[in-house]
C-alpha cells in the first residue's frame, strides 16, 4: 500500500512538473510575442524613415526553387522569432513584435524575364530589378523580409538569390550572423566558418592628435574634448548645417531610385598598401573610396568657385566585440554581442585634394587619423542618450526625424561587414559571390564593403539620373591605382 501511494505521489509530481513546463513555455511565447522593438529599430521604421538591407547571393549553379519554402521553414524561421513577427503599436504608442503565422509562399518571389537572352541582358534585368526592389517598402501586415530568386544567368552567376530584410529586425551584424548560421562551408560542411581577425583598436594604437598641447594634455582630457566636439558637431549636422550640393549630393535624393552595382578589389594589393601604412584593410578601402569621391567631384567640377564641404557617415558597431557570435549567443541576456541594432554614425569630413604632385598615401593617413580620432570619443553614446531623451519628450517619430535629418544633410554613408574566409553553400548550393546594400536612406550615395572568400567587394548604391555610375566606378578604380603605385614605388 505504501508503494502504491509513493507511485501516486510520483505521478502527481510529474504531472505538476509537466503543467509547470507548459505554463512556462506559454509565458515565454507570450513574452516573445510582446517583445518591445528597440529604440533604434523604431527610428528606422517610422512614417519618416524606413531602411531595409538587401543581401545578394550569387550562386555557382542553378537553383531548384521548389526547395525554397522548405529551406526557409527549416533554416530561416527558427533563427529568431522576429522573422515570424510583425511590428504593432499598443495603446500607449509603444511598438512591439507580435508573433504571427507565416505564409512562406507570400515571401518568395520569382520574377520572369524574356527567355533566350544573353548574360549581359540578364545583368541589366537584375540591376533594374534591384532598383525596383530598393524603392519598394516591405508590407507591414506580414513579417518584414522577402526572398527573390533570379533564375537567369548573369555575367556573375548562373542564378542569384536576393534577401530583403527590414533594418528594424537587426543591424548588419545581426542579419549577417543570421545568414551565416544558415550557411555551411562548401569544402567541408562539418568544419566551422571562419572569419578574418579584426583588430580592436585602443587609444594607444592611434596616431597622436596633432595639437600644440599634445604633450601636456592627458589622454582622457583629449578624449573628453573630442567627445564634446563630435557631439556638438552631430547636433549641428542634424539640425543646422547641410553638406554642399555637389556631384555626390543632390537636393532631393529621396525622390529618385537607386542603382546598385559592385566594384571588386584585390586583397593582395590592399595588403601591400596596409602593410606600408600600418593600417587595416578597412582603413585602406575607406581611404580609396573617399579619394575616389574627390576625384569624381574634380572631374565633374574641374574649377569649383569654392571648396565644397562633404561628409561621409561611417557606421560604427558599438558592441564590445566585432567577431560574430552564434545566434543563440546573440539573443542571450547580458551578452557582449547582442542581437538588434547596435551601431552609430561617425561624421567624417571628406578631406580635400591637395596639389596633384602630393603623395596620395598621405590621403589615406589623413582619413585614418580622422576616423581614429572619431573612434576615440564617446559622442556616439551621448547621441544615443539625446535620441532617447527626444523620444521620451516628443515621441519616437521626432527621434526618427533626427536620424533622418542626419542622413539627409550628409553626402554619403559607408558601412562594412567582415565576411567568411571560405566559400560557403546554402542547402548544397555553392555561393560564388556575396554583397549587401542598405536601401531607403535619403542620400545620393551609399557604399558597402564586404569581404567573402578572401576577396573584398565594394557595393555602390547611387541615385539614378544624378550620379554617373560608370564615371564614379572609374574614379574609385583610378584612386586605387594611384595609391597602389605610391605604395610600391
Amino acid at each position: 500500500m505504501a508503494k502504491e501511494m509513493g507511485r501516486d505521489d510520483f505521478e502527481t509530481k510529474r504531472s505538476g512538473l509537466r503543467e509547470l513546463r507548459v505554463r512556462k513555455q506559454e509565458q515565454n511565447e507570450k513574452e516573445e510575442e510582446e517583445l518591445p522593438v528597440s529604440p533604434l529599430g523604431q527610428y528606422l521604421n517610422s512614417s519618416i524613415l524606413s531602411i531595409s538591407v538587401i543581401t545578394v547571393l550569387e550562386l555557382e549553379v542553378e537553383i531548384d526553387h521548389t526547395r525554397a519554402v522548405p529551406c526557409l521553414r527549416q533554416l530561416f524561421l527558427p533563427i529568431n522569432p522576429r522573422f515570424s513577427s510583425i511590428m504593432v503599436e499598443d495603446i500607449n504608442g509603444v511598438k512591439r513584435w507580435k508573433k504571427v503565422e507565416v505564409n512562406l509562399e507570400e515571401h518568395v518571389y520569382i520574377p520572369s524575364f524574356s527567355y533566350g537572352k544573353s548574360a549581359e541582358f540578364y545583368e541589366d534585368c537584375l540591376r533594374d530589378y534591384l532598383t525596383k526592389l530598393a524603392g519598394e517598402e516591405l508590407q507591414s501586415t506580414r513579417p518584414l523580409w522577402e526572398l527573390h530568386i533570379i533564375k537567369y544567368p548573369t555575367t556573375n552567376a548562373p542564378n542569384t538569390l536576393i534577401f530583403k530584410l527590414h533594418h528594424s529586425l537587426g543591424d548588419g551584424y545581426s542579419l549577417m550572423g543570421a545568414l551565416f548560421s544558415s550557411l555551411r562551408r562548401a569544402d567541408d560542411p562539418s568544419l566551422p566558418i571562419t572569419f578574418p581577425y579584426v583588430r580592436m583598436r585602443s587609444n594607444s594604437t592611434l596616431d597622436p592628435p596633432t595639437h600644440y598641447f599634445n604633450t601636456f594634455i592627458p589622454n582622457f582630457f583629449y578624449s573628453f574634448v573630442n567627445t564634446i566636439s563630435d557631439f556638438v558637431e552631430s547636433i549641428i549636422k542634424s539640425k543646422f548645417k547641410k553638406d554642399d550640393i555637389t556631384p555626390l549630393r543632390s537636393a532631393h535624393p529621396h525622390l529618385h531610385p537607386m542603382i546598385i552595382t559592385t566594384i571588386p578589389f584585390s586583397l593582395l594589393h590592399i595588403k601591400q598598401i596596409k602593410d606600408i601604412l600600418g593600417a587595416t584593410v578597412n582603413d585602406v578601402i575607406t581611404g580609396v573610396i573617399l579619394l575616389g569621391c574627390r576625384l569624381y567631384v574634380q572631374e565633374l567640377e574641374p574649377t569649383p568657385s569654392t571648396k565644397t564641404d562633404s561628409t561621409a557617415l561611417v557606421l560604427l558597431n558599438t558592441r564590445m566585440t566585432r567577431s560574430y557570435k552564434s545566434v543563440k549567443e546573440m539573443i542571450k541576456n547580458g551578452t557582449d554581442s547582442p542581437w538588434g541594432n547596435h551601431f552609430a554614425f561617425l561624421c567624417v569630413p571628406i578631406p580635400h585634394l591637395q596639389d596633384a604632385s602630393d603623395n596620395r598615401l598621405e590621403y589615406i593617413r589623413q582619413v585614418r587619423k580622422i576616423i581614429a580620432g572619431k573612434r576615440s570619443s564617446s559622442a556616439v553614446y551621448l547621441t544615443a542618450w539625446l535620441l532617447e531623451a527626444v523620444k521620451r519628450i516628443r515621441g519616437p517619430e521626432a527621434a526618427s526625424k533626427y536620424v533622418y535629418d542626419t542622413l539627409k544633410n550628409s553626402s554619403m554613408c559607408i558601412t562594412n561587414m567582415v565576411g567568411p574566409k571560405e566559400k560557403m553553400a546554402l542547402a548544397d548550393y555553392p555561393i560564388k559571390g556575396l554583397y549587401f546594400m542598405p536601401v531607403g536612406s535619403p542620400q545620393s550615395l551609399m557604399i558597402s564593403i564586404m569581404s567573402y572568400n578572401g576577396e573584398p567587394r565594394v557595393g555602390v548604391g547611387a541615385e539614378k539620373g544624378y550620379i554617373d555610375l560608370d564615371k564614379f566606378k572609374s574614379c574609385i578604380q583610378k584612386a586605387f591605382e594611384i595609391i597602389l603605385q605610391a605604395a610600391i614605388s
